[in-house]
């Protein structure tokens, strides 16, 4: 256990030892200057003497510099702490990944009166507000979390709210509403409102949940096929070979078409996880429209289809995930050449600059020439100054009827009267255009008619010109 000794109560004080060197000193140096006075011959050494005595009696007897006290510090910390506190604090507020704000609530029954008193960086990027003075209605519009705020404010309560914000690429929040203490000397009330994007965990679940029910409805008709067969030649087709040849390709591409829809389903389920995420990426549409189409080459000359496009030279580079931009341009001619007559053409038409009013125009009801319908399936973000470069897609087939179009992109979606066996797919593949579209902040729209064909005109925002550097 630490203990401090205690002070003799005989020991001298600091000042009488002082006193007692300084007198002794000084007699010494008094006697050696008078010996210099009658022995001039030793005088130069005795007054040496004298000097060095002086010189050392104060040099081991002076006072340091009092060091400051644990009181005096504390007194002047104060002076500079909260300066440099502060600044680590507005610092580590505005770092935060989280958007935060602080609210202060005014009048119970004044809406208006919620404003927001501090916004992080997160906070401003996401509500497009100011770090201080923003009506909170105008920044949150979710009605259970302004509610939420009302009881931090009013009721002291704390709550967890979970909502879904609206658009094009819905995100999952959950916001955290805590009241907080008021400064000292103001009646305001004050709340704390943090969100926190819970999209990634929640399409991870939505993810999980429609894989395994589109995968279980969609693999009943192929497995129960291949059961059929493998019954059937286990009995009567066993010794009867054009019989088993038969099933036995039957039963092929069936395997076939469950593997493509198993690899369909997963690039569908991916494009969703990352959809409100969208890519950095730099693309020519042109040089992947040219990579499709000799990738589809083989195809195309099995079904006697020719594709065509004209200016193979133009460049038109956008914001985007190549693989995805290909995947788009893939899926659009694989349809066309599907549904095209032998003999026909795919035509394929590549623009570089295209307006935000054309690319988000609205539908029109079969008034265009020869009673086209045109309906737009995905908007693009209306932001002022957006232009896009489009690439569009058009076959001379049977078309589609006004009705349908709204569903083209529902998973396993078929036009009516339009599902034969000749013409395979899973019925997946509009729907993977259109969320990979989505994810671009693209837009994608559909015309057509019965016996007009059908076009789709996929669009994707320009990326800037790269600066050339000097040598």
């Amino acid at each position: 256990m630490p203990y401090e000794a205690a002070q003799s109560p005989v020991a001298p004080s600091a000042a009488s030892r002082l006193w007692t060197v300084g007198a002794s000193a000084g007699v010494s140096v008094v006697v050696m200057l008078t010996l210099a006075a009658f022995y001039p011959a030793l005088a130069q050494w005795l007054i040496g003497g004298a000097v060095l005595v002086g010189v050392f009696t104060w040099a081991v007897n002076r006072r340091p510099r009092p060091a400051p006290s644990a009181e005096t510090a504390e007194a002047a910390a104060p002076a500079i702490a909260p300066a440099a506190d502060q600044r680590l604090l507005d610092s580590a507020f505005e770092a935060l990944a989280d958007p935060v704000l602080v609210v202060s609530g005014g009048e119970a029954d004044d809406i208006a009166g919620r404003r927001v008193l501090l916004a992080n960086g997160a906070a401003r990027d996401l509500f497009r507000i100011q770090r201080e003075g923003a009506l909170l209605v105008s920044a949150v519009r979710e009605p259970t979390v302004l509610e939420a705020v009302d009881e931090a404010l009013f009721g002291g309560i704390a709550r967890t709210t979970d909502y879904s914000g609206v658009g094009a690429q819905t995100r999952h929040w959950r916001a955290l509403t805590r009241p907080l203490p008021a400064p000292a000397g103001e009646g305001a009330t004050l709340a704390l409102l943090v969100l926190r994007d819970e999209t990634d965990v929640r399409r991870m679940e939505l993810m999980r949940v429609d894989f395994l029910a589109n995968a279980s409805h969609e693999l009943k008709t192929p497995l129960a096929s291949l059961a059929g067969f493998i019954e059937t030649l286990k009995g009567h087709a066993r010794d009867d070979p054009k019989a088993r040849d038969r099933f036995l390709d039957i039963m092929a591409v069936q395997a076939d078409r469950m593997s493509r829809l198993v690899a369909d389903l997963l690039s569908l389920s991916r494009i969703e996880l990352n959809e409100h995420v969208p890519p950095s990426g730099r693309v020519d549409l042109a040089r992947a429209a040219v990579d499709v189409m000799d990738a589809v080459s083989v195809l195309s000359a099995e079904r006697d289809v020719s594709i065509i496009m004209q200016d193979r030279e133009l460049s038109a580079p956008v914001h985007g995930d190549r693989d995805e931009i290909v995947q788009v341009v893939q899926n659009l001619v694989d349809n066309a050449i599907k549904y095209s007559p032998s003999g026909d053409t795919v035509d394929i038409v590549i623009r570089p600059d295209v307006t935000l009013d054309e690319a988000a125009a609205p539908w029109s009801g079969g008034n265009r020439e020869g009673g086209v319908t045109r309906l737009p399936l995905v908007t693009p973000d209306r932001e002022p100054g957006n232009r896009y470069a489009a690439i569009t897609v058009r076959d001379h087939g049977p078309g589609m009827a006004r009705e349908h179009l709204p569903r083209l992109t529902e998973r396993f979606y078929r036009v009516e009267g339009q599902k034969s066996g000749e013409r395979s797919g899973t019925g997946l593949g509009l729907a993977i255009v259109k969320h990979i579209v989505n994810r671009h902040r693209g837009g994608l729209t559909v015309e057509s008619a019965p016996g007009q064909g059908a076009v789709f005109t996929a669009y994707f925002p320009i990326a800037p010109k790269a600066e050339k550097t000097k040598a």
